[in-house]
C-alpha cells in the first residue's frame, strides 16, 4: 500500500497538482490538509473517475478541512473536535489491508507569529490542542492497535528538520515548548516517526517552504512540518518513503508544502 500526505491548501485551486499526483505516483490513500471548502463542493468526481471512488471529507468554507481519498474501501469513518471547536481538522476510517488498520488525518493549528500563549490566542490554541492530544490517545487507544497518523502537524521536532536550528528557536513552529508537547504525543502510544525511519537523523529534511522566499530552491529555507507516523505493530511493514521536493515547484501555483509517500508491504 502507498500511503500520501499532502496540506494541499486548496483542493479545488490545486485540483490539476492533484491529479499529476495521482498520475504520476499512484497512491493507493491521499490524506489532504487545508483542503479550503465545504463538502458540497469537493470535486469528488474528477478523482472518483481516476479510481478514488472512496472519500471520508470534512470541510468548512476558505480554511482548514480534511480528507482522505482511497482506492481502496473505507470503513467506519470518524470526525474528531478538539478545543471544543469543531474547525475540520481531524477524521478518521478504516483500511482493509494487512491487520485491519484505524488511519487518522490531523491539521494541527499553525500557531500564528508570536510564540507566547499569553498575547497570541493562536499560539494558546495551538498548545492547547497538543496538551488535549497528550491526554486523549492514551485514555481511548492502545498502543496494540494498528493505526497510522498522517498530516500537517505544524511542528518540526528535530534540528535536522528546519533550515537553521539557532535562527528557528524563537519562531513557532520550532519552539522548545511545541517540539516538548509533539514529543509528547509521540510518546503516548509509542508513535514511531515513519520517514525517520529511512532517512536518518542527521539528514536534512523539509516538507514546506515558505511563499515569503524569492526563490525557494536557492534558498533552501525549509521545514518538515508534514508526519507520518505508525504504531508499533506497523513498524516492521514499512517499505520505503518519499517527499517530493519537486512539487513545490509544480505550475500552476504551488502549495507551500509537498506531498510525503510512504509504503507498507504486508
Amino acid at each position: 500500500m502507498r500511503l500520501c500526505t499532502w496540506n494541499i491548501n486548496s483542493v479545488r485551486l490545486r485540483l490539476p497538482l492533484l491529479l499529476k499526483l495521482l498520475d504520476e505516483h499512484a497512491p493507493d490513500v491521499v490524506c489532504l490538509q487545508e483542503t479550503k471548502t465545504v463538502d458540497d463542493t469537493f470535486p469528488l468526481r474528477e478523482l472518483a473517475e481516476r479510481g478514488y471512488r472512496f472519500a471520508h471529507i470534512h470541510g468548512m468554507k476558505s480554511y482548514n478541512g480534511v480528507a482522505i481519498l482511497s482506492r481502496l474501501e473505507l470503513g467506519a469513518r470518524e470526525v474528531r473536535h478538539w478545543c471544543g471547536r469543531e474547525d475540520c481538522r481531524h477524521i478518521a476510517t478504516t483500511l482493509p489491508v494487512g491487520p485491519g488498520i484505524e488511519l487518522h488525518n490531523l491539521y494541527i493549528p499553525a500557531g500564528g507569529d508570536v510564540p507566547d500563549p499569553a498575547v497570541n490566542e493562536k499560539f494558546a490554541h495551538k498548545l492547547q490542542f497538543l496538551d488535549e492530544m497528550i491526554r486523549w490517545w492514551p485514555e481511548q487507544r492502545s498502543p496494540d492497535r494498528p493505526m497510522i497518523l498522517v498530516g500537517d502537524l505544524n511542528i518540526a521536532p528535530l534540528e535536522t528538520d528546519v533550515w537553521s536550528h539557532r535562527q528557528l528557536l524563537d519562531v513557532v513552529s520550532h519552539t522548545p515548548v511545541e517540539v516538548e508537547k509533539l514529543t509528547q504525543v509521540q510518546r503516548t502510544l509509542g508513535w514511531v516517526d515513519a520517514v525517520r525511519r529511512f532517512v536518518p537523523e542527521t539528514e536534512k529534511l523539509y516538507t514546506w517552504w515558505s511563499y515569503r522566499s524569492a526563490d525557494w530552491a536557492a534558498s533552501d529555507r525549509g521545514r518538515r512540518l508534514d508526519h507520518v507516523w505508525v504504531t508499533p505493530p506497523l513498524a516492521p511493514a514499512l517499505a520505503g518513503t518519499t517527499v517530493l521536493r519537486e512539487a513545490r515547484g509544480w505550475e500552476p501555483k504551488p502549495s507551500d508544502h509537498v506531498p510525503v509517500l510512504v509504503d507498507f508491504r504486508f
